[in-house]
């Protein structure tokens, strides 16, 4: 089964960057340093390095209008191209521990599962099988925030 692993778009982001610290509060935001490894840009799937700014924001990853609606704290980086491939899993992903949520083309919840992410492709396969999953969202199964979304390729 092919999937395509996608990040958020990056010009969703970009203009926080040049807020100060009072307007990033109004937008739900924060500036952050990364103070070790294991930040991880929702918009490249790679984790900031020791010392790089990101912004902690809020985002509505889940726009469907049903009780599955939501939105959670991600991090992004400055001037990061967005991850788009087919049949790739990125290291981000691959080194944690995900919940996984299949959805249907209405935003309703069809399966769930947790995996480590070494595993996800199997996974993936199992997911698609079912013709009423639409996309499926990946969440870091600890802190329970959004990573990226797989659809279909």
């Amino acid at each position: 089964m092919q999937f395509r692993i996608s990040g958020l778009p990056a010009e969703t982001f970009q203009y926080l960057f040049a807020l100060g610290d009072e307007a990033l509060k109004r937008h739900g935001a924060r500036r952050r340093v990364a103070e070790t490894s294991g930040y991880p840009c929702r918009v490249s799937l790679t984790d900031a390095a020791v010392g790089d700014e990101v912004i902690l924001v809020n985002y509505e990853h889940q726009d469907a209008d049903t009780p599955y609606r939501a939105r959670h704290a991600i991090y992004v980086r400055q001037g990061e191209r967005r991850y788009d491939k087919v049949g790739e899993v990125p290291e981000q992903l691959r080194k944690r521990l995900l919940s996984v949520r299949a959805f249907d083309a209405e935003g309703m919840m069809v399966d769930a599962d947790v995996i480590e992410g070494r595993l996800l492709e199997d996974l993936i396969g199992r997911l698609f099988a079912n013709d009423a999953v639409a996309y499926l969202h990946l969440h870091f199964a600890r802190p329970g925030c959004y990573a990226a979304r797989v659809d279909r390729a």
